[in-house]
């Protein structure tokens, strides 16, 4: 070898740690360097050492002799690829299935497969630098590789394009060999915990045999790892935990990590009847819970689980904006000391859609929570579905790789490591801010429910797993071989958990009601539960008009030293002369004014959902770019009595997931006005299960308030099916008791105080509002400042025109098409017609209706109009709810469509509704 060759001018370590460095960010190594180490990738490939020898040469400087390079450098490198293998590859050839065997992948991560032989496992390779080791044999290196990647903990991460993620994760990986080291006092309190996941499961399975309480069974080391978690995040300055969980272990965690008295979950079981009446309940693996711990330092926190319905992954967006609510309200400069958690099943956390828009919005300004810690109860089978058919991923984390967040796989047997792994999890979130995932591979160990025979489907594996040893067992026999505890101290605490359990069931079944805690209730002081009668009272939404006027002045003038486009301007004086010289305002000015003035009363404000900044019929502009910098400028934020907060963002292009979080996120925060805007009223349709499931019925099923408000562009202007109903019948039809509002208001000044009822109140319902498109410029649909400062809202509006005695029709109708008749009126110069508008549609203002229908002496014909078909909008709605009188039917005959594709066949059919109001002979069947 030439003893004058620029590759022995320095030390192996350097080319390690310099080729290292090239693996994991080729871009970051000096051009000539990249070139080298890729001409020996090229050779490794190929396993032709005089072909890489040859391709070297070629590439890395052309005339440097590559026979230079000793067989000993050739091998560090080797050694190199052979790290990068594990640290790629390693989780695939983990100890970390506790029931099934692994499949195999090829090629392995044998030291044969990097051109190394048994011959080399006695040298010494400064290679070992790169794992934070002194140079070590390849035999130590191999035997610390297989301990940090392969053992019964499982990592992927190479994937992240961060250098300071991966060398932070590296250096993690590399303490103990990645192998937990827990204290003698540590390990009892993981039995400790381990004990009561299992004897809680074994004592309501011999009690109320056949009961569906989805078991815990075959993944009980959530528990002790939950345990270690909470403990952990509380020393580390987590004040507040939200977690969200479907069925499977949620009693357990609820009895074991979150402390809710077993009589009242026995008293669930016994099915017996809730002390209230307002409320109908839910199945006892839905609800959740709010409690204050303890931690073993003596800290105090706060932690909360969200009730949920049998939509699995629905629950994951709720606790983000149940988060973010926290995070905003307390801790608005440190997101860290609220700490999401998501528990999943792996068939749901692959197979929901859902999930992929939870992950998406993780990062996104409007969205983030400083980083989720995702566990996944890894059953293996959902409900009768083997894995390889319930995804195409390899695994059912795959999903972490959206947003390049690191994945831990854990034998959920070994409990040690699980807690090892939750810590690792942890210390991540807290570091990066962003999320992880810990896929817990476990069993489970009855059907989907207790009442299902698995043997069905999965006969193999079930005969493993009634042989298979529980968790707790399998950690007690390795303390007791490590002499930590006794046969006897084991026995001990099964015993008197045990006793615990039996003395709370005996006391539960001396009472005879079931009392449902409201979830959260901490945030919800001074605000009742209240019936229909209250909320069809008359609250008082007046505003100050001297305020309305100094809110108005700020809204309607831009800063002076900025630049804005043309159509900004104009817009914003606009609003200038609608308020100070017209006294005629639009419904964007209205909406605005709104805004301010409960951002001046200290309420905040929080409007999110796709293109909402500008609005999708650029009617809002509460947030105006300058033109050369696109700084963004809101001017509700500039109020000089602002007491509240303004927040509003233009969401990513999803429904499901973003209504989900605002859902949450009113949960958690009664005085602010959360808003969702759907950009066409009909997009709600792709958040379907939250309206069903939750918005609809969450007070009735879970004893919880929510005042999300939803604005649901709504009207027929000839824009096709989709852009035209926001199926305001789906609303109507899930409308029942008290449960939420529905509007559909006609002009500015009772929206404006729509919105405003919607705070004033001491109590919150979910509002739906149809919002106008075509009203929004009308030049009829304007309302005065005086209505505004002076009003309140009217849930109908009886027609002040006409002459009572002379008329002889009275039509009733909703929203936008309220003005179509009224131009058709005027054409006819009809006036035995009167109009009544219906502006607040359920709780229906029966009383109201009632008094104007006695006021009307010659009525002959109560006609109901409707722009929607007749199958559709509001009409089967009132015919259910108001039979006082004999409707007549003006509307558009029943389609499959909301409307019609093509503009001209749309008008004739909106014209021919409009004449069925004007003449009584003309029948729609």
């Amino acid at each position: 070898m030439d003893k004058y060759s620029f590759l022995n001018a320095a030390h192996t370590a350097f080319f390690a740690d310099l080729y290292d460095q090239y693996l994991q960010h080729p871009d970051s190594v000096e051009p000539s360097w990249r070139a080298f180490f890729q001409g020996f990738d090229f050779g490794m490939e190929t396993y032709n050492k005089d072909q890489a020898v040859a391709e070297m040469a070629a590439v890395a400087a052309g005339e440097v002799d590559c026979s230079f390079v000793s067989d000993k450098l050739q091998n560090e490198f080797k050694v190199l690829k052979l790290i990068d293998g594990y640290r790629v590859r390693g989780h695939l050839f983990t100890k970390t299935n506790p029931v099934r065997d692994r499949r195999s992948y090829s090629p392995d991560l044998s030291i044969e497969t990097y051109g190394l032989s048994q011959a080399d496992l006695d040298t010494v390779f400064d290679a070992a630098s790169v794992l934070g080791k002194n140079p070590s044999t390849l035999r130590d290196i191999v035997k610390h590789l297989q301990n940090v990647y392969c053992q019964s903990i499982g990592v992927e991460y190479m994937y992240n394009r961060n250098p300071e993620v991966i060398s932070w994760i590296q250096k993690r990986l590399n303490i103990n060999d990645n192998l937990p080291s827990f204290s003698a006092a540590e390990k009892k309190n993981i039995l400790y915990k381990l004990n009561q996941a299992v004897s809680f499961e074994n004592f309501l399975h011999t009690k109320y045999v056949g009961q569906k309480r989805f078991s815990l069974e075959g993944g009980e080391a959530i528990i002790p790892g939950l345990d270690a978690l909470i403990e952990a995040a509380a020393e580390k300055g987590v004040e507040q935990f939200v977690m969200g969980m479907a069925h499977r272990g949620r009693l357990n965690v609820l009895a074991n990590i979150f402390g809710k008295p077993t009589q009242e979950i026995f008293s669930e079981f016994d099915g017996k009847d809730y002390d209230k009446e307002y409320f109908d309940g839910d199945v006892k693996y839905h609800l959740g819970l709010t409690s204050d711990r303890k931690t073993s330092s003596g800290k105090s926190i706060n932690i909360n689980l969200a009730p949920n319905p049998s939509h699995l992954e629905t629950v994951g967006a709720v606790i983000e904006g149940i988060t973010r609510a926290k995070q905003d309200r307390y801790y608005p400069d440190d997101f860290s000391k609220v700490l999401p958690i998501a528990v999943h099943g792996d068939a749901a956390v692959a197979g929901q859609g859902i999930v992929y828009e939870i992950i998406q919005m993780s990062q996104l300004e409007g969205y983030k929570t400083g980083g989720t810690i995702h566990l996944v109860i890894n059953n293996q089978v959902g409900f009768t579905t083997n894995y390889l058919d319930a995804r195409s991923s390899t695994y059912c984390t795959d999903i972490a790789k959206v947003t390049l967040s690191p994945v831990l796989h854990v034998n959920s047997d070994d409990t040690e490591a699980v807690v090892h792994a939750m810590l690792f999890a942890l210390d991540f979130r807290m570091q990066f801010g962003r999320d992880v995932f810990i896929d817990l591979l476990g069993y489970r160990k009855y059907g989907h429910n207790e009442g299902d025979e698995p043997r069905f489907t999965q006969p193999k594996l079930y005969k493993l797993i009634a042989k298979h040893k529980n968790p707790r067992d399998i950690y007690a026999d390795r303390l007791i071989a490590e002499g930590v505890v006794s046969q006897d101290e084991v026995k001990l605490l099964e015993t008197q958990y045990k006793a615990v359990l039996e003395e709370n069931l005996e006391a539960s079944r001396q009472k005879d009601l079931t009392v449902i805690t409201p979830f959260m209730q901490n945030e919800w002081e001074g605000f009742e539960q209240v019936s229909t009668e209250a909320m069809l009272q008359t609250y008082d939404t007046t505003f100050s008009k001297e305020k309305l006027t100094d809110i108005a002045r700020v809204v309607s003038s831009l800063p002076e030293d900025k630049k804005f486009i043309n159509k900004i301007k104009k817009i914003v004086s606009d609003r200038e002369k609608m308020f100070f010289e017209n006294d005629a305002i639009d419904w964007g000015l209205a909406e605005t004014l709104a805004y301010g003035s409960l951002l001046s009363e200290g309420y905040d404000v929080r409007i999110s959902g796709q293109d909402v900044e500008r609005g999708t019929f650029s009617h809002r502009h509460a947030v105006v770019k300058v033109e050369d910098s696109e700084e963004e400028v809101v001017l509700l934020n500039q109020l000089k009595e602002q007491k509240g907060n303004f927040y509003i963002y233009n969401s990513f292009l999803s429904e499901y997931g973003v209504l989900g979080f605002d859902y949450g996120y009113a949960l958690a925060s009664p005085k602010t006005l959360t808003i969702w805007e759907a950009q066409f009223g009909d997009f709600s349709n792709g958040a379907q299960i939250m309206i069903d499931q939750y918005i609809s019925c969450g007070e009735d099923k879970w004893n919880n308030q929510n005042g999300i408000v939803m604005l649901l562009p709504h009207g027929y202007e000839g824009q096709g099916a989709e852009h035209s109903s926001a199926r305001m019948e789906r609303y109507l039809q899930l409308c029942a008791r008290h449960n939420m509002y529905v509007a559909n208001c006609t002009t500015p000044a009772n929206f404006y105080h729509l919105l405003r009822r919607q705070m004033v109140t001491n109590f919150r319902k979910p509002l739906v509002v149809l919002t106008p498109k075509s009203l929004l410029r009308h030049p009829m649909v304007v309302s005065t400042v005086d209505e505004l400062a002076n009003g309140h809202f009217q849930e109908t509006i009886d027609d002040s025109s006409v002459n009572k005695e002379a008329v002889k029709t009275l039509v009733f109708c909703t929203g936008k098409f309220y003005y179509d008749i009224l131009a058709e009126r005027e054409n006819l110069g009809r006036n035995d017609v009167a109009l009544v508008r219906v502006e607040q549609l359920f709780p229906l203002p029966e009383k109201q209706l009632k008094e104007i229908i006695a006021s009307y002496p010659n009525v002959d014909d109560y006609v109901w109009a409707q722009e929607e078909p007749k199958n559709m909008g509001a009409y089967a709605y009132m015919l259910m709810n108001f039979n006082w009188i004999p409707w007549r039917l003006a509307s558009l005959k029943a389609y499959s469509a909301p409307a019609s594709g093509s503009y001209t066949r749309a008008k004739r059919r909106h014209a021919d509704a409009i004449r069925m109001v004007f003449d009584k002979n003309l029948f729609r069947s």
